[in-house]
């Protein structure tokens, strides 16, 4: 079902701000089996300890972030927002501690690198994780942490080593 094909990260065409912060995207790990996945407008890609990464921000109170922590793998799908809006506002707006959302969605979860993904994406960043920063409200400037962090629900970031990049042949 996914269509989808290998490429070198750096032959990414597409605006990474627009990709991310506009048309979102779906965090995707596993856990104990279980695939669960979020929402995600934060976050981005560049080079870090000599390699390509991408980094993304998950609240603490999130179940992704579980299954994050227990794995050594997650991945970054960008599905077409035309197509797939209302099921990425369901995968942000319910909680995969109340059900399994990623069922619901209709999504087909497929593999790579085991890690999980979903068939249906138009760009797929598979990451192993490099890294886990807790941020600490003394780190974030007063406005934001008024606006953003008011009910002391902070972010984890993780950088991610991009170990695969797969795309649509017309989305490179």
């Amino acid at each position: 079902m996914s269509g989808l094909e290998e490429r070198n990260p750096g032959e990414l065409k597409k605006n990474v701000f627009s990709m991310i912060g506009r048309d979102w995207m779906l965090i995707a790990a596993e856990k104990d089996g279980r695939v669960n996945a979020m929402t995600a407008s934060w976050g981005g890609l560049g080079v870090l300890w000599g390699s390509d990464v991408a980094y993304i921000f998950v609240r603490q109170s999130r179940l992704t972030k579980e299954f994050i922590d227990a794995s050594d793998t997650f991945s970054l799908n960008f599905l077409d927002p035309a197509r797939f809006r209302d099921v990425q506002k369901y995968m942000g707006t319910v909680s995969g501690r109340d059900e399994d959302k990623v069922a619901k969605s209709g999504l087909q979860v497929q593999r790579a690198e085991q890690t999980p993904y979903f068939g249906e994406s138009d760009t797929v960043l598979l990451c192993r994780k490099a890294g886990a920063f807790e941020l600490g409200p003394d780190g974030i400037g007063e406005e934001d942490r008024k606006r953003w962090y008011a009910d002391g629900n902070l972010h984890t970031m993780y950088v991610g080593r991009i170990v695969k990049l797969m795309t649509r042949a017309e989305e490179s």
